[in-house]
């Protein structure tokens, strides 16, 4: 299976900007969809934003406008840019990955889809 890493998380201020990344690796290619979700204490982990192999996209209504998911040339790395951040984005951010045969667009923020995920990287907003 591919394994991913994500970095780009840290502290800033509200009103910043962050680019968070999603790393995948692994043996053998395999093409997939991949989804960024957060989650912080006491609330469930929910969906962010999404991407399929042919470069459908989904966001979650709160960041509409304010947050943009892309790929890489390579098609090895996703790419989470969010902007205007505000202490609602406070969060752990996860990247999850699910094999294109098993992906489905209408559920790209739904973590029961994906079978692979991040460690996650720490987003801090301070105001």
């Amino acid at each position: 299976q591919v394994q991913l890493v994500e970095t780009g998380g840290g502290s800033v201020q509200a009103g910043g900007s962050l680019r968070l990344s999603c790393a995948a690796s692994g043996s053998h290619y395999s093409a997939y969809c991949i989804g960024w979700f957060r989650q912080v204490p006491g609330k469930e982990r929910e969906g962010v934003a999404g991407v399929t192999i042919i470069g459908d996209k989904k966001y979650a209504d709160a960041v509409k406008g304010r947050f943009i998911i892309s790929q890489d040339d390579a098609k090895n790395t996703v790419h989470l840019q969010m902007n205007n951040l505000n202490s609602e984005d406070t969060a752990m951010y996860y990247c999850a990955a699910v094999r294109s045969v098993d992906c489905r667009p209408v559920w790209l923020l739904d973590r029961t889809m994906y079978t692979t995920w991040g460690q996650g990287t720490q987003v801090t907003v301070s105001s």
